[in-house]
Order: C-alpha cells, then structure tokens, then sequence
C-alpha cells in the first residue's frame, strides 16, 4: 500500500525493518505485512533467499489497464499474480518506469501511455502481491525517456522536457527518434535517484530493479562534449565509470531508506558485450558488495547457441559472483519455447522447436548451480 506520510525527495530518512528472508512461498496467511502509519513511517519488506522471478514488462499494460476501470485492473492484476503464485513465482518485477513516465502518482514524471485512468496501479499492484506473499521490485529503466514526438507534447514543467528542449546542456540526448539521459554527469545521477527516492518514499515495493538498458549507443558523438571535458582517455572505460556511478547512487538510495530492502540489476546475458556495447561493469557488480543485492543475467540461449550455449554462458556469471554476497538469480528466455532463434546459428536456430522442454532443462540445471533461483520472461 501506498505510504499514508509523503516524505520529501531530498530528505535522506533512513528506515529500519526487521524483515527476515524466506525460503519458500507462504500462503496469504503466513505473510505479514506492516502497515504504515504516519508515526512509524516504516515496514517490513517481503524478499526470498531463493528467488522464482518474473518480469512484466509494460507492453502488458495495455491490455491490463488501457480502458479498463479501477476494479478492472486490480480484477485483471490480481489474476495475473495469482497465475504467477501457481507456478511457483515469488517475485516480481513490475515496470513502472519504462520510457521517462509513470506507472505511479508521480512529480516529476507524466503518467504512461497505456494510463488513461484515475487509479494508482502501483498502489494496488502491491496490495494484491502482498496479500498473495509475492514480493514486487518497482522496475525502472533509469535512461530511456519518450521519443522525439513524445516528448514535444510534454508540459514544460517536466524537467527531461527542460532539458531535451536545451540541448546545450548535454543532459539528454536523441538516438535513433528517442530520448536518452546522458549518464556523464552527476546531475543525471542525481535525477535517477531521486526518481527512485520517490518510488521508496511512497509505496510500501520490496525492492527497485533496473535492466539492461545503459548507454543506447557506442557512437562518440553521444558524449563527446563530457568526455573531453572530462579529461578522461579512455571513452569506454569513462562510460563504465559514469554507468556505475549511477548504479550505486542508485543501491545507496534503496539502501538509506531500509536496508532489508533490495536493489538488483538485469544486465545481458553476454558478458563482453555488456562492457563493449553498453558500458556496465557487470563484473565489479557482481563480484563487489555495495552495488547490488542481486544480479540477473539474461541468459537467453539455448544448449546449442553458436556463440553463448546456455550452460558455459551460467558457469561464466556463477564465478563473477563466487564468494562476493551477491544473489546470482538466471533470466530465462520462457518466450522463446517453440520459436524459430535467427540469433543461435545453424546448429542452435531450431532448438527451441525441436525440443518442447528447454526452459524446464534450464531451470533443472539452475537448481544444481550456484544461483540463488531464476526468474522468467515469458
């Protein structure tokens, strides 16, 4: 539920909770929830040990909430986690910030698309997982922002509109018809957490959760007005840095409201390419504690993926997080099952055709592995 005393974002309150981790999903009777009250200002999260996640993207939400009433999401949401609860889901990562907008009652950003209600989805999302013992992570995607045509339409008030509409400030930048925050500068940083800080501030979630989307592009011309002010050298290891600062600004801000609660990232599920793509230092993440509770590589490959087969690709990611306390937890590509794979090369491009039980062989192999669980994209 959604906290009943609004908290200002540049207050830095720290919140205590004496939240223990569970190892197996409790029935709504065995889940207890603290409420908040304006002289506590504080709760319990529900978080596992063993996570069984899932991912529900926005493209969702057109059919769970564009048209539909108040009673009718929480009807349809409700559903939607009960069907998770039964297949032994006990997280879930709900996009609330997917594109500079608002699944939420937000300040500082306009509602999402697919929001053409009064109603608060986060509010009652989270009433309906927590009466279930689901533990829901607020999904953001801290850089993406509207496209060109989007963001025109915005009212100036909004500080990404002020800052796409100036250019000069390097802040934001287009690629590709879309708005991007440019992590080069800490005002960036700055922004990003407080965009979670009102998350945390408001709503009772269990954790924040962040993707795979970092820099959009390898281009130079991106930053290039940072970079050589910055006096750096190196372009791609800046980048790593400027993408880590955030990062951690980010797991900091979770952490200073309630430290049971938990921050946790879902990087590509290729290594190499995470550094010479996208810049995330996924190997300081995962190997280093103070940058996430948990990590979530999405190994979405089959056994006989050309390049990255699916078992070699999960002993690479079980030795970044060997000895380090970080939760290793394995995405799996659940929405690949029967579908042709143009990525996988010829011995691998039919594998998930060819064999109706790859994700149950994965998910066999994860609970023999180091991982502390897997969550599904389906």
């Amino acid at each position: 539920m959604k906290k009943m005393l609004i908290l200002s974002l540049a207050a830095a309150v720290c919140l205590s909770s004496c939240s223990v981790p569970l190892n197996e999903i409790p029935s709504s009777s065995e889940s207890s929830i603290q409420e908040t009250t304006e002289e506590s200002g504080n709760y319990s999260p529900i978080n596992y040990i063993r996570q069984t996640g899932l991912w529900i993207p926005y493209m969702e939400f057109e059919e769970l909430m564009y048209g539909r009433s108040e009673d009718d999401f929480r009807r349809l949401i409700r559903q939607r986690f009960s069907d998770a609860l039964d297949k032994g889901v006990n997280t879930v990562y709900l996009h609330v910030h997917p594109n500079g907008d608002a699944y939420y009652e937000s300040k500082l950003f306009p509602k999402g698309v697919f929001l053409d209600g009064s109603y608060d989805p986060l509010d009652i999302a989270i009433d309906e997982a927590h009466k279930l013992g689901i533990s829901l992570h607020a999904w953001l995607n801290p850089l993406r922002l509207q496209t060109v045509q989007q963001m025109s339409a915005l009212p100036d008030g909004y500080t990404t509109k002020q800052w796409a509409d100036s250019p000069e400030s390097g802040f934001v930048r287009e690629v590709n018809g879309r708005y991007y925050l440019n992590p080069a500068y800490s005002e960036v940083s700055d922004f990003i957490s407080a965009a979670a800080a009102e998350i945390l501030d408001n709503y009772q979630v269990d954790g924040i959760h962040i993707d795979d989307y970092f820099y959009p592009t390898t281009d130079p011309d991106f930053d290039r007005d940072a970079f050589e002010a910055s006096g750096a050298s190196d372009l791609a290891q800046w980048r790593r840095d400027n993408v880590t600062r955030f990062v951690k600004q980010l797991y900091d801000t979770v952490k200073s409201r309630n430290n049971d609660l938990r921050f946790g990232i879902s990087p590509q599920g290729n290594i190499d390419a995470n550094y010479n793509t996208q810049y995330a230092d996924v190997k300081l993440w995962s190997g280093t504690k103070g940058y996430a509770d948990y990590i979530i590589p999405q190994i979405y490959y089959g056994f006989n993926n050309a390049t990255l087969p699916f078992e070699p690709t999960l002993r690479q990611w079980e030795e970044l997080v060997d000895n380090s306390g970080v939760s290793l937890v394995i995405g799996l590509a659940a929405y690949k099952q029967g579908k042709y794979d143009q990525w996988a090369g010829a011995v691998g491009e039919n594998e998930w055709i060819d064999d109706p039980d790859v994700i149950q062989k994965q998910i066999e192999l994860v609970k023999t592995s180091r991982a502390d669980g897997y969550a599904l994209y389906e």
